[in-house]
């Protein structure tokens, strides 16, 4: 029998340091990440939550008018938790910017900041938005200032992405072709030609004229000024990776009781157990469970049948029908979280029934942990 994933023991334990809530887009994974910061707060941790997700709502839920970079107290009126809550969302160009700012060197970073080819990167570059949340998380990591660091990462439908990201990131930035691009100034014009011959000429030749001259230009410059930075970007990323592998770190995936996210739920839990990540559970979020009762579907529309052929009772017969359909549906869902919890025996569970409406302030967030809790 699956286990049920108990979130109040986690949530208290000091030993909880990072929570990484993960799952495909549109699944819930922002809002669990926020309710379960918000139930730590008021259960005495002080905690801060990270969000990729840039829509106003979160904010809002929060009571606060906007979120930025760097962690934000949530102070609001009637809102006297036993510890503290704070909340940012993640800036992919700001992170890098700051990034470089303490890695680089004042003069060095002016000279990476300005070039045309690192603002390219830095905002539009697959996989920057995936590392600058490993990043970002490091950084809160390294300052040591809340119990408890809850992590919304970048919506991905078919991997962790972000576990990757720092790798990928690095090796392009370092890789043979970039290198190659720099080599010109590296080796100082002429100096190049008599070590590399013509063919080199010929070959930068050809590339200037694909993507242009300028930009070949912009990348050499870039590499050269962001060269000794190499080196740090893969260390960071390494501690980063190891941190997200200690004890004291746990993933939550997140899932709607849909096929296709479970499918891809199924690929994050494959996923976390290959690279030794530790695992909570699987949160399987707006359900719609039955309030228990004797009656089938079946039965249900029989009956709303009869009724409409009577005539008699049309409110009573729509009431049967729409429990036919909810039941229908909580049927389905059961079908489906039963498939994966057979591919997922060791994987423990919670049902998160689905409100009734959108979540817009505390008191919605609080309910949504109080269902993750399965109070």
């Amino acid at each position: 029998m699956t286990e049920k994933l108990e979130f109040d023991p986690l949530l208290d334990d000091p030993a909880t340091r990072v929570l990484v809530c993960c799952g495909s887009g549109g699944v819930g994974k922002t809002t669990t990440a926020a309710a379960l910061a918000l139930r730590a707060a008021e259960r005495g941790r002080r905690v801060v939550v990270l969000t990729i997700d840039p829509a106003r709502r979160l904010a809002q839920s929060l009571g606060l008018r906007e979120l930025d970079n760097h962690p934000r107290e949530v102070v609001v009126e009637g809102f006297e938790p036993k510890g503290e809550l704070f909340a940012m969302m993640l800036d992919m160009r700001r992170t890098f910017d700051d990034m470089v700012l303490t890695h680089a060197g004042r003069d060095r970073a002016d000279q990476i900041l300005s070039n045309p080819f690192y603002q390219t990167i830095s905002s539009s570059f697959s996989g920057t938005q995936e590392y600058m949340a490993m990043e970002k998380l490091g950084q809160l990591v390294a300052q040591d200032e809340w119990d408890l660091i809850i992590v919304d990462t970048p919506p991905s439908r078919s991997a962790l992405d972000f576990l990757d990201a720092p790798q990928r990131l690095s090796t392009v930035l370092d890789g043979k072709f970039i290198r190659m691009l720099s080599a010109p100034a590296r080796a100082s014009g002429r100096g190049l030609l008599k070590i590399v011959g013509t063919g080199f000429s010929l070959f930068t030749r050809a590339v200037s004229t694909i993507v242009g001259g300028q930009l070949l230009q912009d990348a050499s410059t870039f590499v050269q000024a962001f060269d000794s930075m190499f080196g740090g970007f893969r260390e960071r990323a390494q501690r980063t990776y190891e941190l997200l592998r200690s004890p004291g770190t746990g993933f939550v995936v997140v899932a709607a009781a849909e096929p296709d996210a479970l499918r891809e739920a199924s690929y994050f839990v494959e996923r976390l157990s290959a690279e030794n990540m530790p695992l909570c559970g699987l949160v399987a979020n707006r359900t719609h469970p039955v309030i228990a009762t004797d009656l089938p579907a079946a039965k249900a529309l029989a009956a709303a049948d009869d009724l409409d052929r009577s005539g008699e009772a049309p409110l009573a017969a729509a009431v049967l029908r729409l429990h036919a359909d909810r039941v229908a549906v909580a049927d389905r869902e059961k079908r489906l979280l039963a498939r994966f919890t057979r591919a997922h025996p060791g994987v423990s569970l919670v049902g998160v029934p689905a409100l009734p409406a959108d979540v817009h302030d505390l008191d919605g967030l609080r309910e949504i942990g109080r269902r993750l809790a399965g109070e």
